[in-house]
């Protein structure tokens, strides 16, 4: 293989906070082969948070949910048409390891590596790859990715280039309505209610902390359970809506971010800033723990290969016990 010309593909599709915690990889892959060209194979509505990546040559979006929400035969027939014209890739590696990634995987020129099928949830999925790579699904999920990427490109795993990593991406402007002081992030929303802290304790968090607590949303009924915790503490504020981009940079200028098991909040790690995420249904696999990156978890257990999604034990986390560890992270 001419490692000079080396022709890669990522694939992981979805979802914002599984592509946050894969794009550590670029930074690996670059220490290795620097001069490797290296595309990203996105779901269209996360693509902005990828385009423009110094160290990705081209981000390549796939409309798998517009397909299947307009149920459009000449869309599908348009995409599989596009994958299957692009030039041949040295290296395809699915990273996601869902049937969905494995046969946008298929339809693109290439030796495909992936996941072995005792390590993925969709079991079928690896039958669409070349080669495979067994890892348990109960690993750290930053770790699984990296492992499967570095294992398709003959790179020795080391948890150092995970631990030393650079901010995983650019900022843009500081946001005007930062003060001169700290601030905070407050990640309020998550994909299933039971991964979401009350509202009621997020007001007590914003109320105690020493800083500005700026409640980062998403949905409409995200905006009005920020609406709630502004009204109820003098020291929360409503973020404006943002764009991916500007969610990163927002992240980015915070100098501590609390949050549910979600996108925005992983971001913090992705940036190298302070973070606390707390769990409830899901636990500390979902992160990469340092020494500025920690995890809440609440008193249930957990069995990741059937999570429970009517645990609604985060609410269980006592506030003063995040104060606290916020606190210590701020000093």
């Amino acid at each position: 293989m001419n490692t000079r010309n080396l022709r890669i593909a990522i694939i992981r599709l979805s979802a914002l906070g599984d592509i946050i915690n894969t794009a550590v990889a670029l930074q690996i892959i670059r220490k290795h082969y620097p001069e490797a060209s290296i595309d990203w194979y996105v779901e269209e509505a996360f693509s902005p948070i990828l385009e423009g990546h110094p160290l990705l040559h081209e981000v390549i979006s796939v409309p798998i949910k517009r397909i299947k929400k307009t149920k459009s035969f000449q869309l599908l027939k348009e995409t599989i048409r596009s994958l299957r014209s692009r030039e041949p890739y040295d290296q395809i590696i699915d990273a996601q390891g869902l049937l969905k990634s494995a046969i946008v995987s298929s339809f693109i020129k290439g030796k495909v590596h992936g996941f072995d099928r005792h390590s993925i949830r969709e079991k079928f999925a690896a039958s669409f790859y070349d080669t495979t790579t067994a890892i348990p699904y109960e690993l750290n999920v930053i770790k699984r990715n990296i492992m499967v990427i570095t294992e398709a490109l003959g790179i020795a795993y080391d948890e150092n280039d995970i631990l030393r990593k650079e901010p995983l991406f650019s900022l843009q402007k500081r946001p005007d309505l930062f003060g001169n002081g700290k601030n905070i992030a407050c990640v309020i929303g998550a994909s299933w209610p039971s991964k979401c802290y009350p509202k009621e304790h997020f007001a007590t968090l914003c109320e105690k902390l020493p800083y500005p607590c700026f409640l980062i949303w998403g949905s409409e009924a995200e905006r009005l359970d920020a609406q709630w915790i502004a009204q109820h503490s003098t020291n929360a504020k409503i973020a404006p809506k943002m764009s991916l981009t500007e969610l990163v940079s927002f992240i980015g200028y915070c100098d501590l971010i609390i949050g549910n098991d979600t996108g925005p909040t992983h971001m913090g790690w992705a940036m190298n800033k302070a973070s606390i995420t707390l769990f409830g249904p899901t636990n500390e696999r979902m992160i990469f723990p340092t020494a500025i990156n920690i995890g809440i978890k609440s008193p249930s257990m957990v069995n990741i290969l059937k999570i429970d999604r009517n645990d609604f034990s985060i609410k269980e986390i006592d506030p003063e016990l995040i104060i606290q560890k916020a606190k210590e992270l701020l000093a």
